[in-house]
């Protein structure tokens, strides 16, 4: 049937004479209708309506029964035109019309009723939200359709549970074996799950290897966990795919109803505690707690790429003194940060941060460049050579996604200094992330003149082969076997086997954490090179670690003359 506006096609006034042929007039079924003794008759009917098969005798007309309610509050009213959506039959057989019901002057106590079916674009509409909410690749719902399936659940969602199963590197299954045998996988999968699934529990793909499960609780939320569990153990099973057996391992989290009073938000929910499992190796059930750090956490993301945006962070220099001598030779540059509301956050809280979110990259550029902006300043204070370098910390993740060595000579060369004046820590986690592409880094650092030191060291598993054939010029030996190492013998034995090892390669040695003069002279007498810690100072503003060193060149200087004269 035609679908044209209902305004054109409900009249308010047919003259009296052409009621029957201006019905007739009409594509659409239409019946004009009056009250006569207090009932509602047909005084005229269009031939579209006798087709349509809609009675023709009010009393017997489905038309009437359905919609006699709203044809009287019409003619008891003042209104000229009553517009509505109408739905007659069976699921099978049901037919959708649009109504206008609109008041006729042909007879004071009367109307004009015309009826659009829209019977075949509900069922276009139907059967194209059918394909949107459905995957089609496994049949099952997608993340649309799964989230409608949660919401039509929403009167009893304190009973429900939304499970959500991660495959773990399926990526790299795909990649290998292409996109076909991914696909067969998926499909397998799929069938899988579903056997592991009570009857009235639905399964669909919400991602590409992300399936959820919607399920009712009928005692507690064991229940949940229980099936976790039954599908970790399903998808153990090796999977053939063409010539090769396929192990495919699983991550699974768990929201219940009761969570969230957002529908959407209990799936978000369940993908959260996916997350943590990845890292568990555990079935997760979603926590308050965990949520409400990772909201933090990223609300410290987007406030520290503001910071790093605007130069709002700082650095702090921290010495390192030559043990025989006691003479500074040395700083660490440490990041500091401060947000707009006054809050000092640690760089073990903001560190990780940067690094999870890739701001890890901007934040080292600005803590090269701000070093030497720094170490520039000092020369310019002393009128020459200030007489110390500065060292600065790399991440793994900055070395692996940044060109540290044309960001570090970049640097030199905006404020006019040598290579030679800057030593870069690194880690072992660094270095054994990525060996081939981190030594290459390494060797055109050096290439500028730059000093490397390799940073905590003893905490790592560094390959000791590949640690000789490294330019690494300093062994930083990790405070965790500093502190107390007076008081513990195999701390001691530690340290001494660092110290040869370094000997040996021809490494120089600097121990952090040094906090006594007895700590001190012990590294000393063992043959370690500088140490770093609170004896010394604390990290300083770049300001008053400029006066800490020419006051202690001072003092030194003043020693040196008094015992001269002795």
């Amino acid at each position: 049937m035609a679908t044209a506006p209902t305004d054109h096609l409900a009249p308010l006034f047919i003259p009296p004479e052409l009621i029957a042929r201006g019905l007739d007039l009409l594509p659409v079924p239409a019946v004009h209708i009056v009250r006569e003794d207090g009932k509602l008759v047909f005084a005229a009917i269009n031939r579209a309506y006798r087709l349509a098969g809609l009675g023709v005798v009010a009393d017997r007309s489905p038309m009437i029964v359905g919609l006699g309610g709203h044809i009287d509050a019409l003619l008891a009213s003042d209104r000229l035109r009553i517009d509505l959506d109408w739905q007659i039959g069976e699921t099978i057989d049901c037919r959708y019309y649009r109504v206008c019901i609109a008041r006729s002057d042909a007879a004071r106590d009367g109307c004009v009723v015309t009826l659009i079916d829209q019977t075949s674009q509900h069922h276009t509409e139907r059967s194209l939200r059918r394909e949107m909410t459905t995957d089609s690749l496994t049949g099952l719902p997608n993340r649309e359709g799964f989230s409608d399936l949660v919401e039509a659940a929403s009167d009893e969602r304190a009973r429900r549970a939304v499970l959500v199963v991660d495959l773990v590197r399926f990526g790299r299954i795909n990649a290998c074996l292409g996109s076909l045998a991914g696909d067969e996988l998926l499909i397998t999968v799929a069938r899988r799950i579903k056997g592991a699934l009570r009857a009235r529990d639905t399964l669909a793909r919400i991602g590409g290897d992300e399936f959820g499960i919607l399920m009712t609780l009928d005692d507690d939320q064991s229940e949940a966990h229980e099936l976790a569990d039954r599908v970790r153990r399903t998808l153990s099973s090796p999977f053939r795919l063409t010539d090769l057996e396929i192990s495919v391992d699983c991550s699974v989290g768990i929201a219940f109803g009761s969570d969230s009073d957002d529908l959407e938000e209990l799936i978000r929910h369940a993908q959260f505690a996916t997350k943590r499992a990845k890292s568990t190796g555990r079935v997760e059930a979603y926590q308050n707690s965990a949520f409400a750090l990772a909201r933090e956490q990223f609300a410290m993301e987007t406030s520290l790429r503001r910071a790093i945006e605007d130069r709002h962070l700082r650095l702090n220099y921290q010495p390192i003194c030559d043990l025989a001598t006691g003479a500074i030779t040395s700083f660490e540059a440490l990041s500091r940060w401060t947000d707009e509301q006054g809050q000092e956050f640690s760089p073990c809280d903001f560190i990780p941060v940067a690094e999870e979110s890739g701001l890890i990259v901007p934040l080292g550029r600005w803590a090269i460049d701000e070093a030497a902006r720094t170490l520039a300043g000092w020369d310019r204070l002393a009128g020459g050579n200030c007489g110390v370098q500065l060292a600065v910390n790399l991440s793994a993740i900055q070395l692996q996604r940044d060109a540290i060595a044309p960001v570090l000579q970049q640097a030199l060369s905006d404020h006019g200094l040598t290579g030679d004046r800057f030593t870069l820590e690194l880690t072992e986690s660094a270095i054994v992330s990525d060996p081939d592409g981190i030594t290459e880094t390494m060797h055109a650092l050096k290439a500028l003149g730059a000093r490397l030191a390799m940073d905590d060291f003893g905490t790592g598993y560094s390959n000791l082969a590949h640690l000789q054939k490294l330019p690494i010029d300093i062994l930083k030996i990790d405070r965790s076997f500093i502190t107390g190492m007076l008081a513990d013998r195999d701390k001691v034995a530690i340290v001494r086997a660092i110290l040869s090892l370094a000997q040996a390669l021809g490494m120089r040695t600097t121990a952090e954490g040094v906090e006594t003069v007895e700590l001190s002279q012990t590294l000393a007498a063992l043959g370690c090179n500088h140490g770093q810690g609170y004896i010394y100072a604390r990290p300083l503003e770049a300001d008053a670690a400029l006066a800490f060193l020419l006051h202690s060149r001072t003092s030194a200087a003043t020693t040196s003359a008094i015992a001269s004269t002795r």
